[in-house]
């Protein structure tokens, strides 16, 4: 790992700052939140729940013949497929799942693996880095920063439920689709007013504005067919000016382990074109501990001394590409 040694060097975006892990122990002790953008939560006390429960109204999605109820399409045991003809079948762990405890992965990673900021883009990762990161969630080598985030404790409820043929056939499934651009960043010095959503951050008032600061405001281009699952509509990534020049020099040298194009080599997984959200959250999980395994040993060195807003321009940058 000596080649990627120079990522643990002072922030050449901002020299000043401590790393990312001094920071982040230094908010627990004061009793802070890691940064909520990264694990959008809400504030304690506060419901998730909708103000007005589901009525069984039938919903559709513009160019499918298909039809859920808003009672349907939450369900983690059933996975709204908007547009069957557009992947191969699913099989049962992903389209259904099984109760107790086994969630449709289809639900969290969509039919299209593609997933949303709060889980993982899936689609075309090896089968030998799933696998083995499926092992790593049942094993408890991976876990999340912060615990309360429910998507991480979902995984590793569903990985210790499943069988290992309920596993496989799941990974095979996602390893079998091919990634599309799903995301698309726009570099700006400021950004529509957000606030918490459902584990994501949503728009709270598009004719307000404030600063990015050092923030990825990952957000859907389309709040209501996002919260229908429709896979055709994805996200929008809002990153500082400078960042996509930024993050390009110090991706630099990921392409050893990731390939030149950052599409993955071997075992070894794509990282282009995948949810800044989602990657900031890795960074930050090699670094605080959460994550171990055969891949975060090779990862920790990389990220020891990794400022936030490196991530931000790393995940920025990432986020741009073709996956």
């Amino acid at each position: 790992m000596k080649s990627i040694a120079w990522f643990a060097v002072a922030s050449v975006v901002a020299g000043s700052l401590l790393p990312l892990s001094l920071r982040v122990h230094a908010q627990k002790n004061a009793g802070e939140s890691l940064p909520v953008w990264a694990w959008p939560l809400l504030p304690p006390g506060t419901s998730s729940a909708p103000g007005v429960r589901p009525a069984g109204e039938v919903k559709h999605v513009p160019g499918s013949s298909a039809s859920y109820t808003d009672k349907e399409i939450p369900s983690l045991f059933l996975v709204p497929d908007w547009f069957p003809q557009e992947h191969p079948a699913m099989p049962q762990v992903v389209a259904v799942g099984r109760a107790p405890g086994v969630n449709a992965c289809g639900h969290c990673h969509l039919p299209t693996g593609m997933g949303r900021p709060e889980n993982m883009s899936v689609a075309g990762l090896p089968k030998g880095y799933m696998m083995e990161q499926m092992a790593d969630f049942r094993d408890g080598l991976r876990k999340s920063s912060e615990p309360r985030f429910g998507s991480t404790e979902h995984m590793i409820l569903t990985v210790q439920h499943a069988t290992p043929e309920e596993i496989e056939a799941g990974v095979d499934y996602f390893a079998s689709l091919k990634p599309v651009k799903w995301i698309r960043v726009v570099e700006t010095d400021r950004v529509p007013v957000t606030k918490v959503g459902a584990l994501m951050m949503v728009v709270a008032d598009a004719a307000k504005t404030e600063p990015i600061g050092d923030r990825v405001l990952e957000v859907p281009e389309d709040l209501e067919q996002t919260e229908l699952r429709n896979p055709h509509l994805g996200f929008v990534a809002y990153v500082p000016v400078g960042s996509l020049k930024k993050g390009k020099a110090l991706t630099q040298t990921c392409v050893a382990c990731h390939g030149k194009d950052l599409r993955g080599v071997g075992d070894v997984p794509s990282i282009a074109g995948r949810s800044p959200s989602q990657m900031t959250r890795q960074l930050i999980d090699f670094q605080t501990g959460a994550r171990n395994g055969k891949h975060a040993v090779m990862m920790k060195p990389v990220v020891q001394g990794m400022t936030l807003p490196q991530m931000v321009a790393i995940t920025g940058y990432l986020a741009s590409l073709r996956p």
